[in-house]
């Protein structure tokens, strides 16, 4: 009982910090007005907050609870979702970063993704902001849920908390830093985060490796591993299992491409000179949290043996943690599992909020909505979205953290993806391409989740095994390529726009 006592002093101590950051920033930006400082930061954000707030904003619980739990139960298999996101976060922060932030500049001074499609091809019509608008709100429903639905199972297996109290208590303290002090807030909370987050994954497997080099040490429970559990082919050979593996785990890299969580975090630095020091810091951080996920895996396969089972994997860091460390020190260090939730979550719901309020909002329904009026309708997007995902999460038919992330991870980046490719770097790009494009590649996501994937048993025709998001990356590309070059070809003043981003020297 002790114990649970000074773990959750931890926690506490923890969701103290994170309210007192949205308090900080909800009194400093009281003079600050207007929807580019609450839902951009006035673009003002420094290089490093800005890399580990994208990596926070992108590494949710799963990395400490879904990917260590994957590798544990099935082995090296695995590591190729590490290798896909390594490879997708250091392509983005070199090719996407820099020129989206000087692009969105440009394009009227763009505050959020549809935003930014649409001033690119300067478009009046609000058709493009509206079905980005549309996607948003359901995906983000389901990746919020993710992040919700892991602080229940934290806490549940924790202090044995009703799974539901913990949900709710988790959202409250999400929507209240949010509407406090918006982009600021979540940026700087983001970091803070994501400094603790990698502090645990990197003490635990060193302690533990530890601990087993001296004389005596047993494992918790039998170690039993499987022929092929070293081997990077899961099958052991080069197989299509194998084969439908390795492209799945490569396919999560094209997320990072069509994710505005994300993609906003480039938006918002504020100058060159920054990007160049937050390209480094985003990839480092990210591919030094990524490999340390993989190690405590593999290191608490050796720790713990097979003591826990195919539906216990995702409390692999949990039991580790609190066997190795005291009390106090274990609930500071679990509390980077509340933390990994807690980033991605405030994030999805301040890109959700934006993008309803600016993009569909004022130029759809409310064409003179003022900035007050505005902040008002975003902060109700979401409470909106934090109920809906609360639903999901506590629904007993819900799959988990792993299943949810990658059904939300695949629908933005086959919709998103390639537009935002081709948008940078196709100067023949056009309107009606990338509505095409979006719309056609959220569309085969969803099929082939549903049918083709084995994701949704009851209305799978077919199960190839492949994640969903290759197949939708590549026919929204081919969809949003041949409709532009069917389509006329930009106007001069779009074409000139390319141009002059293209010419732009580094500040």
């Amino acid at each position: 009982m002790e114990k649970n006592y000074l773990e959750m002093s931890a926690f506490i101590v923890y969701l103290v910090v994170v309210l007192a950051i949205g308090i900080f920033f909800f009194v400093k930006g009281r003079k600050q007005t207007g929807d580019k400082a609450y839902f951009l930061g006035g673009r003002q954000m420094n290089g490093f907050v800005a890399a580990l707030s994208a990596g926070a904003s992108d590494m949710s619980a799963w990395v400490l609870m879904g990917l260590p739990g994957s590798i544990y139960l099935w082995g090296m298999g695995q590591v190729w979702i590490s290798v896909g996101l390594m490879i997708g976060t250091i392509c983005a922060w070199v090719f996407i970063a820099p020129r989206l932030r000087k692009y969105s500049i440009k394009a009227n001074d763009s505050i959020t993704i549809p935003q930014f499609l649409t001033n690119r091809f300067k478009e009046k019509n609000p058709a493009l902001q509206a079905v980005c608008a549309v996607i948003f709100i359901v995906v983000y429903c389901i990746y919020s849920a993710s992040s919700i639905y892991a602080c229940g199972s934290l806490f549940n297996n924790i202090f044995g908390w009703d799974p539901l109290i913990a949900m709710i208590g988790a959202t409250i303290i999400i929507l209240l830093y949010t509407f406090l002090g918006g982009f600021n807030a979540v940026c700087w909370t983001d970091f803070f985060q994501g400094m603790l987050m990698l502090m645990a994954l990197m003490a635990a497997p060193i302690v533990a490796l530890i601990v087993m080099n001296r004389p005596g040490f047993t494992p918790v429970a039998q170690v039993v591993t499987d022929e092929n559990y070293y081997n990077i082919l899961s099958s052991g050979k080069f197989d299509y299992n194998s084969l439908k593996d390795i492209l799945s785990g490569l396919g999560w890299g094209l997320g990072y491409m069509g994710m505005p969580h994300i993609l906003v975090r480039y938006m918002s630095i504020k100058s060159e000179k920054e990007m160049r020091r937050s390209q480094i810091i985003g990839c480092f951080w990210t591919t030094l949290i990524l490999i340390m996920a993989s190690v405590v895996a593999l290191v608490a396969h050796q720790y713990l043996g097979t003591s826990l089972g195919a539906d216990d994997r995702s409390f692999v860091f949990i039991t580790m943690v609190r066997a190795l460390f005291p009390a106090l020190i274990a609930g500071i260090l679990l509390s980077a599992i509340l933390a990994a939730s807690m980033s991605t979550a405030d994030s999805q719901l301040l890109a959700s909020s934006s993008a309803f309020a600016t993009d569909f909002y004022k130029p759809v329904l409310r064409k003179k909505a003022g900035d007050k009026e505005m902040l008002v309708v975003g902060r109700g997007v979401v409470a909106f979205i934090s109920v809906i995902a609360l639903m999901i999460a506590v629904n007993p038919n819900c799959k988990g953290i792993m299943a949810l992330v990658e059904c939300a991870w695949g629908a933005f980046g086959a919709a998103f993806g390639p537009a935002i490719i081709l948008a940078l770097y196709w100067k023949r790009f056009t309107y009606k391409g990338a509505i095409a494009g979006i719309v056609a590649g959220f569309a085969m996501d969803a099929f082939w989740y549903c049918c083709l994937s084995g994701s949704v048993e009851k209305l799978c025709i077919f199960n190839t095994g492949l994640y969903e998001i290759i197949p939708g990356f590549i026919f929204s590309l081919i969809v949003a390529v041949v409709v532009s070059l069917i389509d006329k070809k930009p106007a001069r003043e779009v074409s000139d726009l390319f141009d002059e981003v293209s010419r732009m020297k580094e500040e």
